[in-house]
């Protein structure tokens, strides 16, 4: 733990110490604080929690790096300094490799809800319950995991065919997402999520892996980028939900089992809304004329699909846990129909 994280763990030790408080919980969020996600979730599932728990729960959900940085969020949860995370698992790929491959497979999975089921219903609580033990100790608890949304690439130029990747300048996370867009031709740029308006504005990047359509408009991302690629060509990113284990344990079995079917229910709400929120933006941005909404032809999509999936092998060699998370999701593809062999 570095001493940052050491200090403000003793801060938050004294805290609750004078206040004696077991609630609100303390959520840190990779969403920013303009994001209709963000928002959605603070004005119609937050409310939900005490509903689910007798009001023995509440939680407090904050922004993007509001009380550390993202890619910290495993460290400051496991040393107490926040109660939990709701966080991009992009955000830690370059901790443990294995986070990068359960991040995004990128150019896998066809849908969010193929990924929430994987989580829920198959490996993924599993693996990526592994990864975080292997970095925290254990003391971090996984609630549940999965993604809510296709991400749109906001671009500054027009990016209409997997050619036109070639030289551009793209904001992505470290690990499996940038590997895929240096392979593509493309130069992967490291930036904060909070700088990407800037960024894109000023033209150190020609285009940016944010987020949902719906929340590229909410923080206006299409006034600086107004050649939005919909539905994305890629990125699909899996959002972890976890508490420190201490604060987990203290809570009886059916407040844990009531936070982790309200987490899976936000989402699967989130995924629907969110869903038709892009739709509903991206073809009024189509008509207004300001805008053009790039769809990449099917053959563009499948020329990118084998670039990821040659990363993803490349990836799974890197460590042992980062092979068992992509032979997890590839026996959970086959078993779906998404691969054949």
């Amino acid at each position: 733990m570095n001493v940052k994280l050491a200090l403000l763990a003793g801060c938050t030790a004294l805290a609750f110490a004078s206040t004696a408080r077991a609630d609100p919980l303390s959520i840190q969020s990779s969403f920013n604080a303009g994001d209709f996600s963000m928002q959605y979730l603070t004005e119609t599932w937050l409310p939900k929690v005490p509903e689910m728990t007798g009001g023995r729960i509440e939680i407090t959900l904050t922004p993007n790096a509001s009380v550390v940085p993202a890619k910290e969020t495993p460290d400051a949860v496991a040393a107490g300094v926040i109660d939990g995370d709701f966080t991009s698992v992009n955000y830690f790929s370059g901790i443990e490799p294995a986070f990068a491959i359960m991040a995004d497979l990128i150019s896998g999975y066809d849908t969010p809800a193929q990924m929430l089921e994987f989580c829920k219903n198959d490996r993924g609580e599993e693996i990526q319950q592994k990864i975080l033990d292997s970095v925290t100790d254990g003391e971090v608890k996984l609630i549940a995991c999965g993604p809510y949304s296709r991400e749109s690439l906001p671009a500054r130029i027009p990016i209409r065919t997997f050619e036109d990747l070639k030289g551009k300048k793209i904001r992505a996370p470290e690990g499996l997402a940038s590997a895929i867009f240096a392979s593509a031709g493309a130069s992967p740029v490291s930036i904060p999520f909070s700088e990407v308006y800037g960024a894109l504005e000023k033209g150190i990047v020609d285009a940016a892996d944010a987020s949902a359509y719906v929340n590229n408009v909410a923080t206006g991302l299409h006034d600086v980028a107004p050649y939005p690629l919909y539905p994305g060509i890629h990125s699909m990113p899996l959002m972890q939900f976890t508490m420190n284990r201490e604060r987990w344990d203290a809570l009886s079995a059916e407040d844990q089992k009531a936070l982790r079917d309200w987490w899976y229910a936000a989402m699967e709400d989130l995924t629907k809304v969110v869903n038709e929120q892009d739709q509903e933006k991206a073809a009024a941005d189509s008509k207004g004329g300001k805008i053009e909404v790039i769809n990449w032809a099917l053959e563009d999509r499948d020329q990118l699909r084998e670039v990821a999936r040659a990363e993803w092998l490349k990836f799974a060699e890197k460590s042992e846990l980062a092979r068992e998370a992509l032979d997890a999701n590839l026996a959970y593809m086959k078993k779906i129909g998404l691969l054949k062999d």
